[in-house]
């Protein structure tokens, strides 16, 4: 009989006999409490429902006894202190409501009605906008030079306008960035000009990685901006590290690493995560979920509720965010930077926002989803529409200001391209320097090879390199 009342199925069936039979009291301790105080005649009473009522009365009164003692256990385990449970209970794999997503603009750029952001100057919103126009007519100009065959290679940031600008615009020039590839707007707006951006795309002698790097694997030591790796998420345990050592001399500042959802599956994210969380290091780890890592949606890429909750699962603040809105991704940054760097703590931010472009220009993303999603989005949900349109509102932005810039830039751009063009490459010998102090035996033989290879074949060379 106890072995059977022990189970929740019993427990709830015997309170059903009860409810039905007038003998309902709100809970098993109350019930059993009040069945212990009913006057003796009536215990002793030959009637058999009032016996077995007394029967269980007992057991519940041992079984919620025992229960209670089991539940109050704890054991002190280094962490904390965990709790004890007689249940077969398995965490679940999800919660019932999906994290929600931190916005400050409608999809139409006006403010949502008791919205929290932090407040943003005139001069600092026109030029967030200002930088996301240019580094939208930078990737349509560059993109189009490839096409042409000037450029080998190219990677926009169509739709992610507003993480690039914004996070960079709530940041410290003394925070260090550790990129990905769809991040120029952080240059951008940190003094990059476009003549650098054009020298590094052509790979010229005036290009601070002389031309050993692919098109838009930008860096700038100047900047605090780290050279773009082309290998996926190796730059998030580089940033904990940075951030570590910020934190130990006691510098106020962060770093700040970006990373698509595709970068989420690979092992050096969950080691950067857990590295950050121990150490304490004040970095940010900023999520581009732009729903497809090349032609992998993010269903094939997780089963989670996105990025956000796996910041949870290694002891990491975290927040979602309208990767769309630039005032939501300025507000969530710069809070985020105060939170890291006076707490010690690192932080994840999601940006949900959408790749408008291909992913390259070795992609054609039209294979793997339709031309009218890609235009919905780019349609209904541009970041730069919503950020002009709260900008106008303000007073601070017109047609005529936009017809200027535009058309400075556009000049800008063309002429970068053209000065990039003519610059001479970097010299042959530049494959083999700035590693080792004395190059060893294998990098003299390959150069020996190379130059002999060259003198071989001179007309499959490009004339325009000296060597």
């Amino acid at each position: 009989m106890a072995q059977l009342l022990k189970s929740s199925s019993t427990k709830s069936t015997l309170l059903n006999v009860l409810r039905h039979n007038n003998l309902w009291f709100g809970s098993l301790s109350h019930a059993s409490r009040h069945l212990r105080h009913v006057p003796p005649s009536t215990r002793v009473s030959p009637n058999p429902i009032t016996r077995l009522c007394n029967t269980m009365a007992d057991k519940l009164s041992n079984i919620n006894s025992h229960e209670d003692t089991n539940n109050s256990q704890v054991m002190d385990f280094p962490g904390g202190k965990v709790a004890f449970t007689p249940e077969i209970r398995f965490v679940s794999e999800s919660s019932e409501e999906r994290v929600p997503c931190y916005r400050v603009l409608d999809d139409n750029g006006q403010q949502l009605t008791n919205s929290q952001f932090v407040p943003v100057s005139e001069e600092v919103a026109v030029k967030m906008y200002s930088d996301m126009v240019t580094l939208q007519m930078m990737d349509n100009i560059f993109y189009e030079a490839q096409r042409q065959g000037r450029l080998s290679f190219y990677a926009t940031a169509f739709g992610e306008e507003a993480i690039n600008i914004a996070s960079a615009a709530a940041l410290s020039p003394d925070d260090v960035i550790f990129p990905q590839y769809r991040e120029p707007g952080v240059l951008l707006w940190r003094g990059f000009t476009l003549q650098e951006f054009a020298n590094q795309c052509f790979g010229n002698k005036a290009d601070y990685g002389k031309g050993r790097q692919m098109p838009v694997h930008y860096g700038s030591n100047k900047l605090n901006y780290f050279t773009v790796s082309a290998t996926i998420a190796t730059q998030l345990p580089n940033a904990v590290g940075a951030a570590y050592s910020l934190k130990m001399d006691g510098k106020d500042a962060c770093a700040v690493t970006f990373f698509g959802d595709g970068g989420s599956s690979e092992g050096d994210f969950h080691a950067a995560l857990n590295f950050a969380a121990v150490m304490e290091a004040p970095v940010l780890f900023i999520c581009r979920n732009n729903g497809w890592a090349i032609s992998t949606p993010t269903s094939d890429q997780f089963r989670s509720d996105g990025v956000v909750v796996k910041g949870r699962a290694y002891g990491i603040r975290s927040i979602r965010v309208d990767g769309n809105d630039a005032l939501a991704m300025y507000s969530a940054v710069h809070e985020a930077r105060e939170m890291s760097i006076r707490e010690h703590r690192p932080i994840l931010i999601e940006a949900l926002t959408y790749r408008v472009g291909h992913h390259s220009t070795s992609d054609d993303s039209t294979r793997y989803r339709s031309a009218d999603e890609i235009e919905w989005w780019n349609k209904a949900r541009n970041p730069l529409s919503r950020f002009r349109t709260w900008v106008e509102s303000n007073g601070w932005w017109s047609d005529e200001a936009e017809s200027d810039l535009r058309s400075r830039i556009k000049k800008e751009m063309l002429e970068a391209i053209r000065v990039a063009e003519k610059t001479e490459k970097p010299n042959l010998n530049h494959m083999f320097t700035d590693v080792y102090d004395v190059p060893p035996l294998n990098l003299r033989e390959q150069e020996l090879l190379v130059r002999e290879a060259i003198k071989s074949h001179p007309q499959d060379y490009p004339s325009d390199v000296p060597l």
